[in-house]
């Protein structure tokens, strides 16, 4: 019997975008990074004065329970704390749910190509997980509830979309559910939420209350706080009080608690952020457009481009990178055809696009 499962050992590494200091190590200098879908104007400042206040307490380990924040952002969405629970972003929940409540037999369903960060936690699982191609670059979810069988037990759809920056509409995600057994756990990974909320057909699942429907949200994205591993979920209390029982004990940690209680009430870093990516979006919509570039109407804070080929768009994020500005190319996520471009400050836009036209030219 082997010391490490087959579905382990055929398992491939997650592959994130390049950090700065790997770059800097590189010797390249001046560096735009826009491929991590991260927040360029810097975290919340209030996170940043709380996390300071908290550090004189980080010899002690924080509160298992995540009482204040669980109960902050149950009074925020109008629930019971019951039905909250915190973890390490959605990646640390997606975790915990499959610990919970996969079974011998238990098989998984999610679009293929998706978030790639559910992908290696599925395959990890060692159980089947059935794969549905995408359709216009969005979830097939006609497709995806053909696939439901005895054996089903999650669902995993990421809404909008990342790497696509699609989303479903209230209207199909309606005619999905009336597919699906009670007995079937849909995740809904809402971690761009805050950039999609305000289109008018954005199905919302705080508004559904479904008792297998699980909400994720993160404080990574619209708030700053990638680098502090925070994020939250909502669920049926039943699912919730469950999940408590197999989560890390002390995740997340005592300055992530803080920045993330601090965060909330940051409204207006929340409005400048929306507001700078707006602007960005339009920016890079039109002057990609003009350019005669392909790209994919997105609702979250970057930006999908559509090259020719798979090698014009390998040449084009190397030689980005040789300027300094590191974008992400799809192909770990199966669109070899694709580069992600964040949204960033203006200057980081302009930058971005003035050397795109002179690598095109």
């Amino acid at each position: 019997m082997p010391l490490v499962p087959p579905y382990i050992q055929n398992l491939s590494n997650y592959v994130p975008g390049q950090s700065i200091e790997q770059l800097e190590r590189e010797g390249i200098k001046n560096i735009y990074k826009l491929a991590s879908n991260e927040n360029s104007l810097g975290p919340s400042p209030m996170a940043i004065e709380a996390i300071k206040k908290s550090l004189k307490n980080i010899h002690r380990y924080p509160d298992m329970v995540g009482y204040d924040l669980r109960t902050k952002l149950a009074k925020k969405f109008n629930i019971k704390m019951d039905n909250v629970i915190l973890g390490a972003g959605s990646e640390g929940i997606i975790s915990t749910i499959m610990r919970t409540f996969l079974l011998n037999d238990d098989e998984l369903i999610s679009a293929e190509n998706s978030f790639i960060g559910f992908k290696v936690l599925a395959d990890a699982s060692g159980k089947k997980v059935n794969w549905v191609p995408m359709k216009n670059y969005k979830y097939n979810l006609e497709a995806m509830a053909e696939k439901v069988t005895e054996y089903t037990k999650i669902i995993y759809i990421a809404n909008p979309d990342n790497p696509t920056g699609t989303y479903i509409t209230r209207k199909e995600f309606d005619a999905f559910y009336k597919h699906i057994p009670e007995r079937v756990l849909i995740i809904l990974d809402e971690a761009y939420f805050e950039f999609a909320q305000s289109e008018l057909d954005y199905p919302d699942s705080m508004t559904y209350r479904y008792d297998n429907v699980i909400t994720l949200r993160t404080f990574s994205k619209a708030y700053g706080l990638a680098g502090l591993r925070i994020g939250y979920g909502f669920a049926h209390d039943t699912l919730i009080r469950n999940l408590m029982k197999v989560k890390e004990p002390f995740e997340p940690s005592l300055i992530a608690l803080a920045g993330g209680m601090a965060a909330m009430d940051d409204h207006s870093f929340l409005e400048d952020t929306l507001s700078m990516n707006k602007t960005g979006y339009n920016y890079f919509n039109k002057e990609l457009n003009s350019l005669g570039i392909k790209t994919i109407p997105s609702v979250a804070n970057f930006i999908t481009t559509v090259w020719d080929t798979e090698d014009q768009a390998e040449k084009i994020t190397t030689n980005l990178l040789k300027k300094g500005i590191v974008v992400r190319n799809l192909h770990p996520f199966g669109w070899s055809k694709c580069i992600r471009i964040s949204i960033g400050t203006d200057n980081e836009n302009q930058k971005t696009i003035s050397t795109l036209k002179g690598l095109i030219s």
